[in-house]
């Protein structure tokens, strides 16, 4: 027995099959089950998908197949979008919400939906209609940070830091100073 050679498969690692439509949609309906999604962000995911898929080929892809799959990608998407599968401003206000409730700022909230490819008129459109005021968010993160009425010890002395945490994290000086001045029981 030398080095466990015998163990290692003699058989060349199995192909991919091939980027079907029905793989496709398979795939992009698999991902909305676990996981809230904009139509940006679905479309990255699966060109990955697609990509990984290609690079187990021995050949490389050329351009005319390369459209191919860009046009069964964008078809997978109409079909969701169709299908009232993909709704980005759904996704928008359902994602602003849970951000806003573990205390982001509405700058904050704004950057992280626009990472996740949300156009900014939707984001705009849905910060307009959010009901959280910054004040109460800015009250909920120094809640959860730990910063000013909710330290332990050593509040005034750490004062100019938790509000510099404030500031860092999207918030004005007014809603940084009234949460950390304020009392543990304000929200």
């Amino acid at each position: 027995m030398q080095g466990g050679d015998e163990w290692q498969s003699q058989e060349p690692a199995r192909r991919q099959k091939p980027v079907t439509r029905e793989w496709l949609f398979r795939a992009a309906t698999y991902y909305l089950e676990r996981y809230a999604s904009s139509s940006d962000n679905l479309r990255r995911v699966l060109r990955r998908k697609i990509d990984k898929r290609l690079a187990t080929h021995e050949e490389l892809p050329d351009e005319d197949a390369r459209a191919a799959h860009a046009a069964m990608l964008e078809e997978t998407m109409a079909r969701l979008a169709e299908l009232k599968l993909l709704d980005d401003r759904a996704f928008a206000e359902a994602r602003l919400r849970s951000l806003r409730r573990g205390g982001a700022s509405a700058r904050q909230a704004a950057a992280k939906l626009n990472q996740k490819g949300v156009d900014r008129e939707t984001i705009a459109a849905v910060l307009d209609e959010d009901e959280a005021s910054d004040r109460a968010a800015a009250h909920r993160y120094a809640e959860r940070r730990r910063l000013g009425p909710h330290r332990l010890r050593e509040r005034e002395e750490r004062r100019d830091r938790d509000i510099a945490a404030m500031l860092r994290a999207g918030y004005s000086l007014g809603d940084a100073k009234a949460a950390i001045d304020g009392e543990p029981d304000e929200t």
